[in-house]
């Protein structure tokens, strides 16, 4: 996973996801905002982090009963346990709300391991206490079901699809009220310019997007944009 150097990822903490979404626009990223996912958490703190992912489909009854819990190797249990430090959990459950994602003890080690947040289109159970929790997290709604009753949990860090929004792994993200999601291109850990012509490839038009944001604007946000929800950037995500 490309590691977000630390300098870009402290000015992207400084930038509303309205100015985000703006550049990206103007540079041919129409579909980075992630629908219908809302803050859970009460902490006020931006999340930036890069993405690493759980997909999941839906349940066979043949395949998911409880004793699949007992299997460390379960791709959940080892998506929690493999996520980075400062990474982002980004579940893709079909932005199916029926049945939980991830629970209480789950979000919870999450913040132990000192990951930066964690981010589904589909619900948390326990939504109550991981609200009191000091880790950015985002969901659809609550959902007390198990995530057995509808979600199989397939693959790890794989491209996945949150909220209408593709997800990559290592991708970068910004969040507030919503996030954006995008692929950290090469080269940005050095800060440079790339010719997005003669790239001629969506990593290098965003990059130049993220030059021009961290260098000019990111100190220049309203205040009225804090609240405004925009998705991820970067293959990664953020959150007020």
């Amino acid at each position: 996973m490309t590691k977000l150097p630390a300098a870009i990822r402290e000015k992207l903490l400084q930038v509303s996801t309205a100015t985000l979404g703006t550049c990206l626009f103007k540079r041919g990223l129409r579909a980075q905002f992630m629908q219908n996912v809302q803050r859970l958490s009460k902490s006020t703190k931006n999340m930036v982090g890069e993405a690493y992912t759980l997909r999941y489909i839906p349940a066979r009854e043949d395949l998911n009963g409880i004793e699949v819990f007992k299997d460390r190797s379960h791709p959940q249990r080892k998506a929690v346990d493999e996520c980075p430090a400062g990474a982002v959990l980004v579940i893709d459950s079909r932005k199916d709300a029926r049945a939980a994602s991830a629970g209480g003890i789950l979000v919870g080690r999450l913040m132990a391991r000192g990951v930066a947040g964690v981010v589904t289109d589909g619900g948390f159970r326990d939504s109550a206490e991981i609200a009191e929790l000091g880790i950015c997290a985002y969901h659809q709604r609550p959902s007390a079901p198990t995530n057995l009753t509808h979600h199989h949990a397939i693959d790890i860090n794989v491209p996945i699809g949150c909220g209408d929004a593709p997800v990559f792994p290592g991708d970068c993200g910004l969040r507030r009220e919503a996030c954006l999601t995008r692929r950290p291109p090469q080269g940005l850990a050095s800060g440079r310019r790339l010719d997005a012509r003669a790239q001629g490839d969506l990593q290098s038009r965003l990059l130049i997007a993220i030059v021009d944001l961290t260098a000019k604007l990111g100190h220049q946000t309203a205040d009225h944009h804090r609240t405004e929800p925009l998705a991820g950037l970067v293959a990664a995500l953020a959150v007020v």
